[in-house]
């Protein structure tokens, strides 16, 4: 069997098709096509059901599939380290992060790394559901919360924080709160709150304090929310880092500067039983770099262990 028929197969299926395998790997549709029908000609057995529209695995296939990509990504590692042990920094970085997240904070990062690093390819992911990251073949994520996957090493980057805000035109329109409780009389953008109504808690000069709220929309994307509390639906309950620029041009207003709600730590993490290519370290260091002065350097913990990470919790 050849290695590389192999290897286009494995990349037909993490794909999800012959067309973005070709553009992916750089090759014509037709050879790609040629090279999966000449492995399945060797093995005596259909790999993949094909159709006009997506390709799926057959019973073989997925067998197949299943021992070849551990093969074709330790062949890959062995090339990464051989590359590094060279100095040279290319190939391929995945990374998975949550929609909000990778919007707001992981586009200006990554697109310094790749004018930095122009033989890597970064593949970024933007998700709202937990990426098992050894399964699906990522090398970073950026996670919101807790950290509970023993087998990931997690570095924190910091502490999110949320605040108020809302739009000068809906304060116009209905009044500037002086106090929290005033929240109560007012329209409010609520997250994944179904019956339109919410607990907010939030601490102030007096200690922690909690107003109930309702209003008109309710949403389970930050960033919708952020364009409702801009168009003027009402006053949010937002991640601070998620309205900064809004705030410096004017666009948003910070409500209740003196009362902030505590959110998620943020962590960049990754599976702690795979040899990291100079590439993905690369990647990692400077994430970690940006974020963390994005996120104005809170909640970072004490020193880490030789190559800077800590076991995840």
């Amino acid at each position: 069997m050849d290695l590389n028929r192999i290897s286009v197969f494995v990349r037909v299926v993490d794909e999800q098709g012959f067309t973005a395998a070709a553009r992916a790997l750089g090759l014509p549709k037709s050879s790609v096509s040629r090279s999966v029908a000449l492995l399945e000609e060797a093995l005596g057995a259909r790999l993949l059901h094909r159709s006009t529209r997506s390709v799926r695995l057959t019973e073989a296939g997925a067998a197949f599939y299943e021992r070849a990509s551990r093969g074709v990504a330790t062949l890959e590692e062995a090339a990464a380290m051989v590359a590094d042990l060279q100095g040279v920094v290319r190939g391929t970085v995945r990374i998975t992060a949550p929609v909000d997240v990778g919007i707001s904070m992981l586009e200006p990062a990554v697109a310094r790394f790749v004018k930095r690093h122009p033989a890597v390819r970064v593949d970024v992911v933007l998700t709202g559901r937990v990426v098992d990251l050894v399964e699906e073949g990522f090398d970073l994520a950026l996670r919101a919360g807790p950290v509970r996957d023993g087998s990931l090493i997690a570095r924190k980057i910091g502490q999110i924080e949320d605040a108020l805000y809302a739009s000068p035109r809906y304060l116009e329109r209905a009044g500037v709160p002086a106090r929290l409780a005033d929240l109560a009389a007012h329209r409010c953008v609520l997250f994944r709150e179904p019956r339109g109504r919410a607990a907010w808690t939030l601490q102030g000069p007096a200690g922690d304090e909690t107003v109930e709220v309702k209003g008109p929309l309710t949403v389970d994307e930050l960033s919708f929310a952020r364009r409702a509390v801009l168009a003027g639906v009402g006053v949010g309950l937002l991640p601070a880092f998620l309205c900064a620029r809004d705030v410096a041009r004017g666009r948003l207003v910070r409500v209740l500067p003196s009362h902030l709600a505590s959110g998620a730590p943020l962590h960049l993490v990754y599976p702690s039983a795979r040899y990291l290519p100079h590439r993905v370290a690369a990647l990692r260091d400077l994430l970690v770099e940006a974020l963390t002065q994005r996120l104005g350097g809170g909640g970072i913990p004490p020193p880490y262990q030789n190559d800077g990470t800590a076991k995840a919790p």
